[in-house]
C-alpha cells in the first residue's frame, strides 16, 4: 500500500488523532509528559488545573492510546503511549520554532 493510500484508508483515524491533539490543555497535558511520567496531583500541580479536568483529559487520551497508566499503589502514574507521540510531539514543536 503506498503512503497516499494509507492516508486515504485511515483519513477518519487521522483527522481524529489531530482533533484530540488540537486541543490545548491536552496539549499541555502532553508536552509535561515528555519529560516523563506523572500522576494526575503532579500534573494538577504543573499545569494549575483542577484534579478533575486533568483526569478527563487523561481519559479521553488513554482511550486514544496516546497515554498509558501504570498503577503503583494507590497512585497511577501516565506517561506518552509509545516512541511515535513522543517523536509527533518534538517534531511539531519544532516545526512551530522554526515558524517564529
Amino acid at each position: 500500500m503506498t503512503t497516499s493510500e494509507s492516508l486515504n484508508y485511515h483519513h477518519d483515524a487521522l483527522a481524529d488523532f489531530f482533533k484530540l491533539m488540537g486541543d490545548p490543555t491536552r496539549l499541555k497535558l502532553l508536552i509535561t509528559l515528555l519529560d516523563g511520567e506523572a500522576c494526575v496531583s503532579d500534573l494538577s500541580d504543573k499545569l494549575n488545573m483542577t484534579l478533575s479536568a486533568i483526569s478527563h483529559q487523561l481519559k479521553l487520551l488513554k482511550l486514544a492510546k496516546v497515554v498509558k497508566a501504570r498503577k503503583e499503589g494507590k497512585s497511577v502514574y501516565y506517561s506518552l503511549d509509545d516512541e511515535h507521540i513522543h517523536t509527533i510531539l518534538l517534531m511539531a514543536l519544532e516545526h512551530v520554532k522554526e515558524r517564529t
